[in-house]
């Protein structure tokens, strides 16, 4: 099964919305996680374990492991972990590639055959050729980046390009020409709600990956709202540090299952 058939069926049979985020930060792990060399894969296998049953995808971001001396190697425990153990939930590699082909391949093959990823966030700015290799995993997700969730995102993103944001021309340009074999999402930021309703409007029903709820401050209502498809499905709503480290102490993974079934039904309540 392909990431985008693996995430709607996700969406329908467990009714959640939620992307559970995997930025992994050892300052701010338990004190049991001190000594453990393995700590990146252990807090985070505690975490994925504990909200899977709320979770549509899992999204962990490669520089918190790549950081860190064996960071990826433990990154490619995690995602063989969920693999293993939940393997209805796809992952999404967060690792923002976007290079001229022959190095695309590479990246390719490390987010699809190392780390056996289902998806992997990419930026289009470098064009067509520089997303190919990833598309030609077609049974594979390709999320791009379109309207992103921060500050800085005004600063090229809305420029004018033949009188239309650019981020509009992203947003048709994959919808229209890339999406041939219908394994394409995109990255929309909560915190910019009217460009989301205009970027859904563009590509239909495709699957738009949505950060910036929680610590970013995106409101779930108004990414609801203005992000859904006709069926009340097409988002991945992403959540990270707020579920992440929604307590410090023993009981971190209780509360990180707490706070992602609170989120999940906050945003089902707007569905």
């Amino acid at each position: 099964m392909g990431f985008i058939d693996k995430l709607r069926t996700r969406w329908r049979e467990a009714d959640t919305l939620l992307c559970v985020g995997l930025d992994p930060d050892p300052a701010r792990f338990p004190d049991r996680f001190v000594d453990d060399p393995d700590a990146l894969f252990s807090f985070c296998r505690d975490i994925a374990d504990a909200t899977a049953e709320f979770a549509c995808a899992f999204k962990p971001q490669i520089a918190y492991f790549a950081a860190h001396n064996g960071g990826e190697a433990q990154l490619q425990r995690l995602i063989a972990h969920i693999n293993a153990e939940h393997p209805e939930i796809p992952v999404i590699l967060d690792a923002k590639r976007g290079d001229i082909g022959s190095t695309a391949q590479q990246y390719a093959c490390e987010a699809f055959e190392r780390f056996g990823a289902d998806a992997v966030t990419l930026n289009p700015y470098m064009g067509r050729d520089s997303a190919q290799p990833f598309l030609q995993y077609n049974d594979r997700g390709c999320i791009f980046l379109c309207h992103t969730s921060n500050p800085g995102a005004r600063d090229f993103q809305e420029l004018p390009v033949d009188g239309v944001p650019l981020y509009q021309h992203i947003a048709r340009t994959i919808a229209r020409e890339w999406n041939a074999d219908g394994n394409c999402a995109l990255v929309v930021g909560a915190t910019f709600p009217q460009e989301l309703k205009v970027i859904r409007e563009i590509v239909g029903d495709m699957p738009l990956l949505i950060p910036g709820v929680g610590a970013q401050g995106g409101d779930v209502e108004a990414v609801v709202r203005n992000g859904k498809t006709p069926d009340g499905s097409g988002l991945m709503i992403n959540s990270s540090r707020g579920i992440l480290y929604a307590a410090s102490g023993e009981g971190y993974a209780e509360a990180a299952a707490q706070a992602a079934r609170e989120l999940r039904d906050t945003i089902n309540r707007w569905r």
